[in-house]
């Protein structure tokens, strides 16, 4: 992240977002609305002391998965770059009751600047690579398992942040309490993957991050830890491996789907501690078993605003809302709108070295179309007759990849042949016949039947 923000070639714009893309490959516009951060970037020198002294805090839904705070003046987390904070004007006092300011006080540079406004910034780039990532499973829609319900019931990212040493409790594994160490950890995995009441897809990484939860947590409490599991899935390099060490470990697996968690007791041991109902599979009988943590292996889902952002950029999503590939085998980072690549978790789950991979080739398309210096187009486009053309605009409406534009100074619709893809969509919406597509009119078509038409008569009469 430094050397990236570093770099001279390299411009960061955090706390953004891309509003608007025009154009084509090699030639797009893209209007994006910079954020007010409320601390002006060029005074500020990234010294904490306003974090410091803000009496504000707010829980952490973010970085700290709800488990830590933040105060109302704010740096995602200490490494973040650019090291300038951000005013959250939902919770800080000045913004919300009209008192306070001792941030602005207490800045040596005089950085907080509580009238500062978005700015909007239009850059010209020929191509763009997308990488907005996931959103993890909210495992509150599946309220069988009692996430939200029964305090001791965790997910993955949240155990993640307990476990970090810089986290909210220092690297203790405890309970919501914060002082009791659990002595009995059940992992419950696909929730929310592979199942056809949320997500059918197998988010990949899930199996992996609970054996690797499973081994840190045994390593920092000693505890018995139980994986619930429907199949194991480590398809990587080592990975079956480390399976195999988890067992050796002690870690215990019990393959079988978890029906619910629940605090009913029916025996004295299970008093004060949650119980998991199960289906033991490898056996046939369905279970109980008292634990005092649950850890959630949530899944992997395209982003809230996957769909939105695919609009803008002119490219499509899948059923459940990954971004298209242009083919999965043979141009697995290119989309059908040239110019627009993707990589990582936006077009499907996978982990972090498949992102790696995926994130060098898409670099790699870009460098060597810079190199070539032009593109090659498709010849079979759509082409507008002005003369038959009445500018009603249904055309545009239509095209699946606004490729097509209206020219007020003519009154008729223009295609941009760098962006059609020779569908064929306008030519049978337009009511007045005025788009064809180019090597495919009417009349070329008519005459190719006709040819074949001649052919197959010739052959008959040879054969007779």
């Amino acid at each position: 992240m430094m050397d990236a923000g570093r770099h001279p070639h390299i411009t960061l714009l955090t706390y953004s977002e891309v509003e608007s893309v025009s154009g084509y490959v090699g030639n797009f516009t893209v209007r994006i609305r910079k954020r007010a951060r409320s601390v002006d970037e060029e005074k500020c020198t990234g010294c904490g002391a306003c974090q410091e002294k803000c009496p504000t805090k707010v829980v952490d839904t973010v970085y700290e998965a709800g488990l830590g705070y933040r105060k109302a003046i704010y740096r995602p987390f200490a490494q973040a770059v650019p090291a300038v904070p951000v005013i959250d004007r939902a919770n800080c006092l000045w913004f919300t009751k009209g008192r306070c300011r001792l941030c602005e006080k207490v800045c040596p540079t005089g950085a907080i600047d509580y009238n500062q406004q978005d700015t909007i910034l239009e850059v010209q780039v020929g191509n763009i690579i997308l990488a907005t990532g996931y959103d993890p499973f909210d495992a509150r829609r599946i309220p069988q398992f009692g996430y939200g319900r029964f305090p001791n019931v965790f997910t993955a990212m949240e155990i993640e942040r307990m476990l970090s040493g810089a986290g909210p409790t220092g690297g203790r594994v405890v309970l919501r309490d914060g002082e009791t160490v659990p002595k009995r950890v059940a992992i419950i995995h696909c929730v929310g993957s592979r199942d056809r009441n949320y997500r059918e897809y197998c988010s990949r990484v899930c199996c992996m991050y609970s054996l690797k939860l499973a081994h840190l947590i045994r390593h920092k409490t000693g505890a018995e830890v139980y994986n619930f599991y429907i199949d194991i899935r480590a398809p990587g390099k080592m990975y079956e491996e480390f399976y195999h060490r988890m067992l050796d470990e002690g870690i215990r697996f019990i393959r079988g789907k978890v029906a619910q968690v629940t605090d009913a007791v029916r025996h004295p041991e299970e008093e004060g501690r949650l119980v998991v109902q199960y289906e033991d599979t490898l056996i046939g009988q369905q279970r109980r078993m008292a634990v005092d943590m649950v850890v959630l292996a949530v899944g992997l889902e395209p982003r809230h605003d996957s769909r939105e952002v695919a609009r803008i950029f002119g490219i499509s999503t899948d059923a459940d809302g990954w971004f298209r590939e242009k083919h999965p085998k043979l141009d697995p980072v290119a989309t059908m709108t040239d110019g627009v690549f993707i990589a990582g978790c936006c077009q499907g789950p996978r982990d972090i070295p498949d992102s790696v991979a995926q994130a060098s080739a898409a670099a790699a398309r870009v460098m060597s179309l810079i190199g070539q210096g032009e593109v090659e187009i498709q010849p079979s486009v759509a082409v507008v007759d002005e003369l038959m053309c009445t500018g009603c605009g249904q055309c545009i409406q239509t095209c699946p990849y606004a490729a097509i534009e209206y020219l007020p100074e003519k009154r008729v619709a223009h295609v941009i042949e760098a962006l059609c893809k020779g569908c064929g969509t306008c030519t049978g919406t337009c009511p007045s016949k005025a788009i064809s597509l180019r090597h495919f009119t009417d009349r070329q078509l008519v005459s190719e039947m006709m040819g074949a038409i001649f052919a197959m008569r010739a052959a008959e009469t040879v054969g007779a």
